[in-house]
């Protein structure tokens, strides 16, 4: 009996125990949320920089809140709270704070707000005649500084080498707040930078680029960089000595892979096939993020002309413009063209067919199987000239009575005009219709490299061996060729996608061809921005080490674009 009673003892302690401890975790917990009651609006009430929420700059709070009560506010720096209907507050440090109202204790509502640092901020004045001349234009830079706390300012001016004031005196460096007119002894884009205190504490370096244009009218390379901006060169061949000619940065961004840059008239038109440049896996068809952009000339303006959001195949990668017509390749299928006024279109097949794919030719089923695999194309004297580095590999030509209605039955005849380097990967192509050579590169192991023959000479080669490549072949000025990395893991891409020799472009008033190279023995010839020089009879750098996509030429004539 003893033994029961302890039992029953122990089982009401444990009920006890469970009623008084084991029933509050089941309570929840309340969330304090934000109320509607609470509401509040803040802004900046020194006499300058209305609209901007700098370090130091007196920002009043208002509270518009239909709750009425003690208003205390948290301004979310770690400072003591204040109590007030309308209060104001400096912070000391830039960032994102939240500042939270809380009325009688009881609701309380937040709203983040985001306090910038002091930065100068620099402007290039006007410019009589709207473009500064190397050597001759003087211009002048002002600077504003926030300064909401009348605070000691500091300055020092740093110059670009070359640069000198409206006398012509070398200057470097200047500690006034207004250095003066100064004029600039290189061409491109140079760089004034500029490093200002308040009360002694270092602000975050100001920079401004001033486009100083060359002092004759020349034509005007753009090319992407790779992670970069689109960038510019004036073609000089004639320049001073001491005088350098460095490149403008445009301020746009290249892109992910703009394997591909057309200039027409006044506009730049980028082709950037996006991040799935080689083969992925798209069975839904969704990883497609190409698109063509236009640029004009001087970088102001930038609109989109195309995009893909739909397979991955379908992003652009090489073009050739015609007329009124830009026309495009896929990775894998064909091309096809759209208006150079399109903007804002939205890429599909229906919207946009074929103009050319491969089984719209007789050569499908005969040596042609898949497509493009994204290498160049152009145009001929009315003989398109397709290069093909996979499923059947050469350079395709046909014309435009070529293209079939339906797809290829098996039954169409070969196009006359034939295939040329059979069996070989040609990358890209170029024509230089004045001087009548044609410019192509291979990938192929042992034949890597540019090539330059005339349009009968490359007519007349079908199969080729490396023998008969040799007297084509174009090299460095040591003996050198142009080899591309094409091994697995050295390069952007995959087998027979990678990119080592970019697109090719022509400046018609010297014949010179330009090119970007990703180079395979770099310890022979660098990578960069390359041309071949007619004048000299090799290939030259013009710019080493940088990693170059897509380049252009504009052939109008200019001083700066």
């Amino acid at each position: 009996m003893k033994t029961t009673a302890l039992i029953k003892q122990y089982l009401l302690i444990c009920l006890i125990g469970y009623v008084a401890f084991g029933c509050i975790n089941n309570v929840p917990e309340v969330e304090e949320l934000p109320s509607a009651d609470v509401a509040f609006t803040y802004e900046v009430i020194d006499n300058t920089y209305q609209l901007d929420y700098y370090v130091g700059a007196t920002i009043e709070f208002t509270s518009i809140s239909s709750m009425e009560g003690e208003c205390v506010w948290d301004f979310g720096d770690g400072s003591d709270p204040v109590i007030g209907k309308v209060v104001t507050h400096k912070y000391t440090d830039a960032g994102t704070y939240s500042v939270k109202l809380t009325i009688s204790d009881l609701k309380f509502n937040k709203q983040p707000i985001l306090v910038k640092d002091i930065v100068p901020i620099m402007n290039v004045d006007p410019i009589q005649g709207g473009l500064c001349e190397v050597l001759t234009t003087p211009v002048s830079i002002s600077v504003e500084l926030p300064n909401p706390e009348n605070l000691t300012e500091e300055y020092l001016w740093i110059f670009p080498q070359g640069t000198t004031d409206e006398s012509g005196n070398p200057i470097s460096t200047s500690t006034a707040k207004d250095p003066g007119k100064v004029k600039f002894s290189h061409v491109g884009s140079q760089a004034v930078r500029l490093q200002a205190k308040l009360a002694g504490r270092q602000l975050e370096e100001g920079k401004v680029n001033v486009q100083v244009g060359y002092n004759q009218e020349m034509p005007t390379l753009y090319y992407a960089v790779k992670g970069g901006n689109i960038m510019a060169l004036k073609l000089v061949s004639n320049k001073p000595a001491g005088m350098n000619i460095y490149p403008f940065d445009m301020g746009v961004s290249s892109g992910k892979h703009p394997l591909n840059v057309l200039f027409k008239d006044s506009s730049l038109y980028v082709l950037d096939c996006g991040q799935q440049f080689t083969y992925v896996d798209d069975a839904d068809g969704v990883l497609g993020d190409g698109r063509i952009t236009v640029m004009s000339k001087d970088g102001s303006k930038v609109e989109t002309m195309l995009s893909n959001s739909g397979a991955a195949f379908n992003d652009p990668f090489y073009g050739y413009i015609e007329g009124s017509n830009l026309y495009f390749s896929d990775r894998l299928t064909g091309f096809t063209k759209i208006p150079l006024s399109d903007r804002n279109k939205v890429y599909s097949v229906s919207e946009f067919p074929f103009f050319v794919k491969g089984n719209l030719l007789g050569y499908y089923g005969k040596g042609m199987g898949f497509a493009s695999l994204n290498a160049g194309f152009t145009k001929i004297n009315g003989t398109w000239y397709w290069c093909k580095i996979n499923s059947g590999t050469g350079i395709y030509r046909f014309t435009e009575a070529d293209i079939l209605k339906t797809e290829n039955n098996g039954i169409a005849p070969v196009p006359e005009a034939g295939i040329v380097l059979s069996g070989v990967n040609p990358r890209s192509i170029l024509w230089d219709k004045n001087n009548k050579v044609i410019y192509f590169t291979l990938i192929d192991t042992g034949k890597e490299g540019l090539y330059r023959c005339t349009l009968e000479q490359l007519n007349a080669m079908g199969a080729v061996s490396e023998a008969a490549l040799a007297p084509y072949r174009l090299k460095t000025k040591n003996g050198k060729t142009v080899t591309p990395i094409t091994e697995t893991g050295k390069g952007e891409g995959s087998t027979g996608e990678f990119i080592g020799i970019s697109q090719l472009t022509l400046d018609e008033a010297t014949g010179c061809v330009y090119f970007g190279l990703r180079s395979a023995y770099p310890d022979e010839v660098k990578s960069g921005l390359m041309r071949y020089n007619p004048a000299t009879g090799f290939i030259e750098h013009v710019i080493e080490g940088v990693e170059v996509y897509g380049v252009a030429v504009n052939n109008n004539k200019s001083k700066l674009f």
